[in-house]
């Protein structure tokens, strides 16, 4: 399993510097960081470790930049958008390559990324020039009301590394659609999408110093001046919960506007009136998505006990049927976890729900002797207040609990300090409905096992925190609503 030269060539084409100011430019001091290969464990390439001065050199670049961005007529950001959507789907196959090895998903999975990260960049070019204001006669007479949206002003983006590709352009499409611009900080773990992505975004025409990109171990040393500076007015993260309450608290100082998509605990309710055969298929995508490494995954299985069993076999046998390897490979549908400390905790909450009386079906392991894999699995059986329940598990693993009444369904899945989304299969237009105001999360997959779309507001309530990426609503997010009131 070690590297292609198709591969070596294309790891070693992508930019590994920072990108600041619309150049490429080393780390302070020369530092640098590996990016590892997670199905082999392998260094694929090191790329430049910032310094807290690097992230101000960066911030420095978009504050610079804004003004002249911002007076941009919104109709020509939105063409500076739409080569970028075009520049990104012809280059797919190096995108998905490039996001298989660094984070591991199947090549499959990775190609629909691309596919739902570009579109972004399509969706957001379309809202640029509908951006609006209103006119309007004040009531008591006398006067004139005029609402103006104007950019927030230069943004901080935080990302993940389980969607290399998305996660960025679903914050960087508004920002630039919206007249700001954005200081991007990519996970560590998967730096190499990003560093692409601003390649072509520059090749898409995007102005000097409107998109900069600073790739560092040193997150926390690095984000707190920026998140402190007055010059920096929005601050964007998709993250663990912990993390993003240590932002907010940061942001507080200055009443820093903050957009928070956390962590989630997704539950996935199957009633004794569901189609099995849709619920099944359902359950597959909802969990098995990037191998469960992302925070729409289902998390807890709640079945209505007349189809309990049948449900849990069939997915059982979906599952333990599903090819696990290096996604590069022919037929692979399961690639490995993002390194050995994600395998392990996995394998550790797997092993508690045994030896507290749950079942294993089947998987209940890691795979191989290299690289981070751990087998699909499910469990029945698993008790209350097992962590398979209660908190995000970033992996492969479907634990099943019964339930008999539909309050009692929809009171387990509400049982969670998170609310990012939920699912539910049932034939009853009435009961769909029912269950989909009941659930206190910010998005329902209704009948459906994967919701996510460029069109769609996503983003959820609770402790999975708040804001919304996508759909009309996106775009709301990176601007300002300015009032003027004139006398006639």
């Amino acid at each position: 399993m070690s590297t292609t030269q198709h591969e070596q060539d294309l790891v070693r084409a992508v930019p590994t510097g920072l990108f600041v100011g619309g150049g490429w430019r080393e780390a302070e001091g020369g530092r640098t960081v590996d990016v590892e290969d997670p199905a082999t464990g392998q260094v694929l390439v090191a790329v430049s470790d910032a310094s807290v001065a690097d992230g101000t050199a960066a911030l420095d670049a978009a504050v610079a930049a804004a003004p002249a961005w911002a007076r941009t007529p919104t109709r020509q950001r939105a063409e500076v958008l739409r080569r970028a959507f075009e520049l990104i789907t012809a280059r797919a196959d190096d995108f998905a390559l490039l996001m298989t090895l660094e984070m591991g998903k199947p090549l499959a999975e990775a190609r629909g990324e691309v596919a739902y990260g570009a579109e972004f960049f399509r969706w957001f070019s379309e809202e640029a020039p509908r951006i609006a204001g209103r006119y309007a006669q004040n009531p008591a007479g006398g006067s004139r009301l005029l609402t103006l949206k104007q950019p927030v002003g230069p943004v901080l983006a935080i990302l993940p590394w389980n969607f290399p590709l998305a996660m960025g352009t679903r914050k960087i499409a508004p920002a630039l659609a919206a007249g700001c611009t954005i200081v991007v900080k990519p996970a560590t773990q998967t730096p190499l999408t990003t560093l692409l992505l601003a390649q072509v975004l520059a090749e898409a025409g995007v102005p000097d110093g409107v998109v900069n990109v600073v790739t560092t171990t040193s997150t926390a040393e690095v984000v707190e001046p920026l998140v402190r500076d007055p010059r920096l007015r929005k601050l964007t993260f998709t993250g663990s919960t912990p993390v993003g309450k240590k932002l907010v608290a940061q942001s507080a100082e200055r009443l820093l506007r903050v957009s928070m998509e956390l962590g989630g605990n997704a539950p996935f309710l199957v009633f004794d009136d569901a189609d099995l055969d849709a619920a099944v298929e359902g359950a597959v995508a909802a969990k098995m998505r990037n191998t469960g490494e992302a925070c729409t995954a289902a998390n807890r299985f709640y079945v209505q006990r007349p189809v309990a069993e049948e449900f849990s076999r069939r997915l059982g046998e979906r599952l333990g049927a599903m090819v696990v390897g290096r996604g590069t490979e022919d037929g692979v549908q399961v690639g490995p976890l993002i390194d050995a400390r994600a395998r392990d905790g996995v394998a550790r909450r797997v092993s508690e729900a045994v030896d507290a009386g749950a079942q294993v079906l089947v998987g209940g392991s890691p795979v191989g002797e290299r690289g981070y894999f751990y087998a699909p699995t499910v469990l029945t059986g698993v008790p209350a207040g097992s962590r398979l329940l209660t908190e995000e598990t970033f992996g492969p693993v479907a634990p099943v609990v019964v339930f008999d009444e539909e309050a009692e369904g929809v009171a387990l899945a509400n049982d969670t300090e998170y609310g990012l989304v939920g699912y539910a299969f049932t034939r009853g237009l009435d009961r769909g409905f029912r269950v989909a105001e009941a659930l206190e999360t910010g998005m329902v997959g209704l009948n459906a096992g994967v919701i996510s779309n460029a069109a769609a507001p996503f983003g959820g309530v609770k402790a999975s925190g708040f804001g919304r990426e996508g759909g009309a609503e996106g775009i709301e997010e990176y601007l300002e609503t300015k009032y003027v009131g004139f006398p006639l």
